[in-house]
């Protein structure tokens, strides 16, 4: 099996794939999720991606996450707990393990990974030139990097930086900020 990354062309059934997903996590979560978001470049209309269905779910404080590890599990998602080196207010799920997809990021709404996360995905929605930018430098680096995840995240990242700079700039200039 290839682990070779691979950007697809936007599927108009990943909002609904995304919802599914969500009705089956908040019906074992119980009340401990108390907000959820579809994030990553499955949530920007018409933006290629990888075909994996990121989500994001708050809890009011991030131990509440622990307790969701074993109902996610009976939904085949494996708490990944070496992913805290990087991310620490962050508890990652991932729904497959060869070939997964979907991942379930669980932090809480006032920490950085929340903001910045929405940020990013309004302002790539909301600006289309720069939608078709990143998924041509995602297309780029997936052909150069073949199936390096970690050299391709940390290159993505010199492209999000800069824009979530400018889309800060844009959320205190919009009028309904």
């Amino acid at each position: 099996m290839s682990n070779r990354i691979v950007i697809s062309e936007y599927d108009p059934q990943w909002p609904a794939i995304y919802e599914e997903e969500v009705g089956r996590i908040l019906a074992v979560a119980g009340n401990t999720i108390t907000a959820v978001e579809h994030i990553g470049s499955t949530s920007v209309p018409g933006l290629g991606a990888k075909p994996i269905i990121d989500i994001m779910a708050a809890v009011a404080q991030i131990d509440e996450a622990m307790a969701l590890v074993e109902p996610l599990s009976a939904l085949e998602y494996t708490y990944l707990p070496e992913y805290e080196e990087m991310i620490p207010e962050r508890r990652f799920f991932r729904r497959g393990l060869e070939s997964p997809s979907h991942h379930l990021h669980i932090v809480e709404t006032t920490t950085d990974f929340w903001i910045d996360h929405l940020l990013f995905r309004d302002y790539l929605r909301s600006h289309r030139e720069t939608a078709v930018e990143y998924e041509q430098i995602k297309r780029n680096l997936a052909a150069r990097l073949g199936d390096d995840r970690a050299a391709f995240t940390v290159a993505k990242t010199l492209f999000i930086e800069p824009v979530l700079a400018r889309a800060r700039t844009w959320r205190e200039s919009s009028p309904s900020a």
